[in-house]
């Protein structure tokens, strides 16, 4: 079996001869978030070459996907804020959830790369993006009222004595809340 990769490569390499191969989703997701954001870029004023594209370009992007959104992201003023299942409609705003943000920017991350852009200059790979990422799933956990901790691996604890492991006195615990 090939990976995503390398079955889109097989699309691009494949001759008249051959018949082509069928893209997986995730190849043609990525084909199609690649051009819209290509779009997006030519549809500024004045138009943004993909050679000048920085990562504030990409964080406007993000804000104005947030217009399409379907997730409901309750403020901090509102009677429902921190519920995770409110009782009834009110008019905080739609959003784009974190979840399909974070998808998006991995797609395009390695599109940017697949399309001849370096990994030093990828202005999806940046830092801002992921601080930028992080703030919005801090934000919709708390407007919902869902924890997002991050769950750290318990290491195992060796014993002073003769340097091994002992493995009934060390355990992993882990949280499924």
């Amino acid at each position: 079996m090939s990976s995503p990769r390398e079955r889109g490569k097989n699309l691009m390499e494949s001759s008249g001869s051959e018949p082509p191969v069928t893209p997986s989703r995730y190849e043609s997701q990525k084909r199609r978030d690649w051009n819209t954001f290509g779009q997006y870029l030519k549809n500024q004023r004045p138009p943004v070459p993909m050679s000048h594209c920085s990562c504030n370009h990409v964080l406007d992007f993000l804000r104005y996907l947030d217009q399409f959104g379907k997730t409901k992201v309750h403020v901090p003023g509102c009677m429902f804020y921190g519920q995770p299942e409110p009782p009834a409609p009110c008019t905080c705003p739609l959003r784009q959830a974190w979840g399909s943000l974070d998808a998006l920017i991995g797609r395009l991350r390695a599109a940017y790369e697949e399309n001849g852009g370096s990994p030093e200059t990828n202005p999806f790979a940046s830092g801002a993006i992921r601080v930028y990422l992080r703030e919005v799933r801090e934000c919709q956990a708390k407007a919902r009222g869902i924890p997002y901790k991050k769950k750290k691996k318990k290491k195992p604890t060796t014993e002073m004595g003769g340097g091994r492991d002992d493995s009934s006195s060390s355990s992993s615990s882990f949280s499924f809340s």
